[in-house]
Formats: C-alpha cells, sequence, structure tokens
C-alpha cells in the first residue's frame, strides 16, 4: 500500500477525518437488466445475471483468474464453527471444475492465536482500540483488512472477501469482469433511501447517490490493488457512521455494509452485480445456479414443511442456537415440503461436521 495507509497511520487517523482518497478510474452507467444470452460452445440458451456488464469487458473463454479466499473472524465459539464448515467446503471445491479459488486466510481480529491456527491458514491482526467497536463488532472487518493487506503477500491478483456463515455450495469461478469487482446486491441496501445521510460521506460533487452500489463488502470479488485502495477509506468511514447517532440509528446492523458502499463510490469503483453469487436460506427455494449458500436467517417451519418465520417452528435451524458452542453432528433433516435449499443446508452442515476432526472442541 502508498505510505498514507500505513496501519500506524491509520490508528492516528482515528480523529474520524477521511484518509486522502485513491481514485481509481473505473466506472460503469446505464444499468440495465440481465437479459437471454447464447454460449458460443453449444448454442444453449441461458440468462445473464449481470447486471450493466459492458461487452468488452466479458471475460474470454478457458482464462483463469484465480483469486484468494479470505475470511474475517473472532475468536468466538460462534465464529469458529461457521469458520470450520467454511472452510472444509472450501477444500471441497477448490480444485473442482469452474472453481478459480485459489489460495485461503482466515483473518482473525483478536489480537492472538487460537486453536484453529493448524487447521486453517490464518493470519492473526489486531482489534480496534477497546472501546472503539462500541459493541459493533464487524466494525473490525474493515481494520483487520487494511492490516492483512498492509503485513500479507498473496500470489492471486483478486480477492474474495467471504464471511463465516458461508458455504460454497458450487464451484466458485472468478465473477469480477476486466477490472470491475463482482458483488452481490442486498435488496435492503438502500443509498437513496437515505440520501440525506448519506450525503454526510458521499458529497453532491461526487455524483448521485445512485452511484453507490447496494452491496456490502462480502461476498465480493475485487482486485488487490483496488481493494488496498478502498480499505481505508472504508475503515474511516465506517468509524465516522458509528460515530454519528443518526447513521448509527438508520443503517443499524448493516452499517458497515453501508461504509463499504460509500467507500467503494468515493474511490470511484462501481461493482457488477452478480444476483447468483449467493443465495439466502429460507427465501431463496433452491440452490442450483448459485454459488454460495448465505445462512443468515433463520429457518423455521412446522411439521407440515410451512414456513412459520418468526416464531419458533417444530423444525428449525438457526445458527444463533449455537453462540456458546457447536451445533451437534446428525442434524435432523427438515420435514417434507420444505425447500430444497433448506435440505441441502442441513445436509451440508451434517456432511462437514462428520468429517471435521475434533468436531466438538471448542
Amino acid at each position: 500500500m502508498g505510505q498514507a495507509s500505513s496501519p500506524v497511520l491509520i490508528l492516528l487517523a482515528f480523529g474520524f477525518f477521511f484518509a486522502t482518497y485513491n481514485l481509481v478510474t473505473m466506472t460503469m452507467h446505464n444499468r440495465s437488466i440481465g437479459k437471454w444470452v447464447y454460449d458460443d460452445s453449444d448454442g444453449e440458451a441461458f440468462f445473464d445475471p449481470v447486471i450493466e456488464m459492458p461487452e468488452e469487458v466479458k471475460k474470454p473463454k478457458n482464462a483463469r483468474m484465480p483469486f484468494h479466499v479470505a475470511l474475517t473472524a473472532t475468536d468466538a465459539p460462534y465464529s469458529k464453527w461457521q469458520c470450520r464448515i467454511m472452510y472444509y467446503w472450501y477444500k471441497k471445491n477448490r480444485d473442482l471444475s469452474g472453481s478459480e479459488m485459489g489460495g485461503f486466510t482466515r483473518i482473525l481480529h483478536s489480537g492472538k492465536p487460537d486453536n484453529l491456527m493448524d487447521e486453517m491458514p490464518t493470519v492473526v491482526v489486531d482489534p480496534l482500540p477497546a472501546g472503539l467497536d462500541r459493541g459493533y463488532i464487524v466494525l473490525n472487518r474493515p481494520w483487520a483488512f487494511v492490516q492483512w493487506l498492509e503485513k500479507t503477500t498473496i500470489e492471486e491478483e483478486y480477492i474474495l472477501m467471504a464471511e463465516p456463515d458461508h458455504i460454497l455450495v458450487n464451484p466458485l469461478p472468478n465473477l469480477a469482469r476486466g477490472g470491475l469487482p463482482a458483488a452481490f446486491p442486498f435488496f435492503y441496501i438502500e443509498p437513496a433511501k437515505f440520501e440525506n445521510i448519506v450525503r454526510r460521506y458521499y458529497p453532491e460533487e461526487k455524483g448521485p447517490v445512485t452511484d453507490i452500489d447496494p452491496i456490502g463488502n462480502s461476498p465480493v470479488i475485487i482486485k488487490k490493488e483496488l481493494l488496498e485502495k478502498i480499505a481505508p477509506t472504508w475503515m474511516n468511514v465506517s468509524l465516522k457512521m458509528k460515530n454519528d447517532k443518526e447513521t448509527d440509528k438508520a443503517f443499524g446492523w448493516v452499517l458497515e455494509m453501508y461504509a463499504y458502499a460509500v467507500a467503494a463510490a468515493l474511490n470511484d469503483v462501481q461493482h457488477v452485480l452478480r444476483k447468483d453469487f449467493m443465495l439466502q436460506p429460507p427465501w431463496d427455494l433452491s440452490t442450483r445456479n448459485f454459488f454460495i449458500i448465505h445462512y443468515t436467517y433463520g429457518c423455521d417451519y412446522n411439521l407440515k414443511g410451512q414456513l412459520t418465520y418468526g416464531k419458533i417452528g417444530e423444525w428449525r435451524f438457526d445458527k444463533r442456537s449455537y453462540l456458546r458452542g457447536p451445533p451437534p453432528k446428525n442434524l435432523p433433516l427438515p420435514p417434507p415440503g420444505v425447500p430444497e435449499s433448506v435440505v441441502t443446508l442441513v445436509k451440508m452442515v451434517n456432511e462437514a461436521t462428520a468429517n471435521i476432526p475434533n468436531w466438538d472442541a471448542e
């Protein structure tokens, strides 16, 4: 990274001024919806889920672009068991046809090693100074990336920013195109809805708030050089947002996601939006043509297979049921009628827990 993004200097910048922005000329306009296109290899029609991908940046066939998988985590039992399952499925998919995954790093922002250091490649970085995250633990994520990028050399040109509650359900190719990073669009990230607040961090001279992508930092596949430029801005915007009571109240648990989206736009970086990047049970019903299962929502059903979201079901799988330790092996499968995505999720959790050594250890 450049001289303005040294971790020491960034820490000194916690007076909440914005770091000097390294701007990247990487713009993209005139968003359009996906369309039916044809694969030249066999003439088969398929839906192009890419929003606003210029023809000139379509990926050439047979061109492999490996990316490094970077997973930020804490040393809490809740984080550990999710990381172990994520890493298991990373290893299962890494070398399959269609995958462009390269190396893997768990970025542990607890400041000290833990008992998973020998199980998966891990780099330990410091948490934010005590009290600075105000109990919002994900505020450590951008600071973790700043440190990791400063202290680590990876051979891949691209990085996937992943999270512990991601399961790779299919081999993941590099979805970035022509230097443009790829991201999953979240329906609840709505910069235009909060324009008055967003303008505190994204001034009018930068352009319309619609230039801010409806994304968080994960999942995102991005060139390392772009992430090196965005990360310090992302960190400072996150801290400034958290320090503003109105912003904190408006954005709540997705504040850090808004901060990444704003930081990218401040650096003139926009993303190719891929709806097929990730599915989220129980709302997405099938895993077909998706790459990552994100099990952030609880899955509650009655014994007739009917969703009872918001009410604890007769059958349920919710990661929050296992805050203090890992889920048991061989979880019961959901009743008949439950969507394939939920069935697949439980089966994949069960396969991982059956094959990871010393699963019950914290």
